[in-house]
């Protein structure tokens, strides 16, 4: 499975995710991604952004509209086992 290693800005803490589905809405790409947490899994969307240099980063999706248009779409294409709540 593939993964992305996410730097918070604020914090400068690193993470690595594993990369649950992607897909495209409005021209931009988006990331379902998930980590282990003392045994539990939390799940986040990533919005890719291209920087003026054409370097690719990803940041959380913070926008309360856009989130939960995103989540309905994830929800739509992962299997039937996995449960997205939002």
């Amino acid at each position: 499975m593939e993964t992305v290693v996410f730097t918070d800005p604020e914090t400068g803490e690193v993470a690595e995710f594993l990369v649950e589905e992607e897909t495209e809405l409005n021209g931009n790409k988006y990331l379902l991604v998930s980590e282990e947490l003392d045994g539990e899994y939390a799940a986040y969307i990533l919005k890719e952004v291209v920087t003026e240099d054409d370097e690719i980063l990803y940041e959380m999706l913070e926008d309360d509209v856009e989130f939960q248009a995103l989540a309905k779409v994830f929800s739509e294409l992962v299997d039937e086992e996995t449960d997205i709540e939002y």
